[in-house]
C-alpha cells in the first residue's frame, strides 16, 4: 500500500454506493438505515486528501506521509491512551491507528528505520500521518528538520506487554472500529458551542472534546460516526464538498 499522487478514486457499483450514501443520510439527517458492512476484503479508503490500499492481512498496513515529532513541551502530560507521555520512550501518535499498535517508522531520506508503540492521538495538522517522541525521532535523524517523509507499517500488539521492544506481534484489525471527524478546534470555548449548535441543526453526533497545552484548554468541534474507514472516507469527502476543508478522520 503506496499511496501516490496518480492514485486514482475507485469506482463502487451503485448499490455499494447506495449504502453508503444512506448511511452518510444517517448522519446527517437521522434516518434509520443501517450503516454499510464492511467489506470481506478491505477497499481502498482517503485520509487528509491522501488514498490508501488496505490488504487482507492486517499486519500489512502501511501508510506513507510526513512524520513530526514533540518533546520538552508535552513531557509529563497524559496521552489519549492515560499514559503520561515520556519524550525519551519510544512512543508515538496516530489518529487511526488502535492504541498499543507497535509501528515500524522508516525515515524515507535516510532510511533509517526505529519501532515505536502508539499511545496517543495526532498529529492534527494535515498532511502529517504519525507524532513521533524525541527519542524516536533521534532515533531516524530527524530532529533537526523537524519531520520528515516516512513510510510506517503497523506490526500488532505486544502478545507479553511488559517485553520492550517486543520481538513478535499478534496482529489486529486496523480497518474497523469506531471514526469521527473532526471539523474545527478553538481555544474559546463560546465559538466552539456556536458551531456545535450550528452543525446539530443538520448533523448527528456532534460533540466537543477538549485539551490542555500548557495551561490553556482547546475545545475540538467532532461530528458524525463511522465504524469502517472506508465509509469514513466517503463521509469524510462528503464533508469536504459541504465546506468542511480542514476535516478528518479521527478514531474514537
Amino acid at each position: 500500500m503506496n499511496p501516490t499522487s496518480t492514485v486514482k478514486r475507485p469506482m463502487h457499483r451503485p448499490a455499494v454506493l447506495m449504502r453508503l450514501v444512506c448511511g452518510l443520510l444517517a448522519l446527517l439527517a437521522g434516518c434509520t438505515a443501517a450503516p454499510p458492512a464492511p467489506e470481506k476484503k478491505p477497499a481502498p479508503y482517503r485520509v487528509e486528501g491522501r488514498w490508501y490500499h488496505p490488504v487482507t492481512d492486517a499486519k500489512g498496513f502501511r501508510q506513507r506521509g510526513d512524520a513530526s515529532w514533540y518533546g520538552k513541551k508535552f513531557h509529563g502530560r497524559k496521552t489519549s491512551s492515560g499514559e503520561i507521555y515520556d519524550m525519551y520512550a519510544m512512543t508515538a501518535a496516530h489518529k487511526t491507528l488502535p492504541l498499543g499498535t507497535y509501528v515500524a517508522v522508516t525515515n524515507l531520506d535516510n532510511q533509517r528505520r526505529t519501532t515505536v508503540r502508539i499511545n496517543d492521538r495526532g498529529p492534527f495538522v494535515r498532511g502529517r500521518i504519525i507524532d513521533l517522541s524525541y527519542q524516536a525521532a533521534r532515533e531516524i535523524d530527524m530532529l533537526g528538520p523537524g519531520t520528515a517523509p516516512v513510510e510506517i507499517t503497523a506490526l500488532g500488539v505486544a502478545p507479553d506487554s511488559q517485553n520492550e521492544p517486543p520481538t513478535e506481534f499478534e496482529p489486529i484489525d486496523y480497518y474497523t472500529g469506531n471514526f469521527t471527524f473532526q471539523v474545527g478546534a478553538f481555544k474559546n470555548q463560546s465559538n466552539a458551542r456556536k458551531l456545535k449548535q450550528q452543525l446539530e441543526k443538520k448533523y448527528r453526533n456532534v460533540h466537543l472534546t477538549t485539551y490542555h497545552l500548557d495551561g490553556d484548554v482547546f475545545y475540538r468541534v467532532r461530528v458524525g460516526r463511522a465504524t469502517s474507514l472506508e465509509q469514513a472516507g466517503e463521509y469524510e469527502k462528503i464533508l469536504i464538498r459541504h465546506g468542511f476543508k480542514d476535516v478528518f478522520i479521527v478514531a474514537e
